[in-house]
């Protein structure tokens, strides 16, 4: 199960449960057009309730990053297991994690909040 919204111009994603294929494609459609209305300056995904992903999240996540990245777009990746932390940080993105609330690292997102 996912929750998406959008503060400003950063998405947040909750994830609940388990992340499947099916519920994998029908986030990665959402965000991406959300992307490429070009008000998307960041991605911030919120794995604290997240008890299982496989591949297809891992995807998810990566390929969002890849769209994200003509607009100089972040991505921080909060609260993942400590099993999902260690796939992440083998993956290259351990710089990308994060631990605490979304309020506390929305400011991390560079040129929204901030004007980095």
């Amino acid at each position: 199960m996912a929750d998406i919204k959008q503060i400003d111009s950063i998405v947040v994603v909750t994830l609940a449960g388990e992340l499947d294929n099916l519920e994998a494609n029908r986030i990665r459609s959402t965000i991406t057009s959300s992307i490429f209305t070009g008000k998307v300056k960041g991605i911030i995904w919120d794995l604290s309730r997240l008890g299982f992903m496989d591949s297809a999240g891992i995807g998810l996540i990566l390929g969002r990053m890849r769209d994200l990245a003509p607009f100089n777009g972040e991505t921080l990746i909060l609260n993942p297991s400590p099993t999902m932390e260690k796939i992440f940080n083998f993956s290259g993105l351990g710089s990308n994690i994060r631990h605490g609330s979304v309020n506390s690292v929305i400011g991390e997102i560079g040129g929204v909040l901030h004007e980095k």
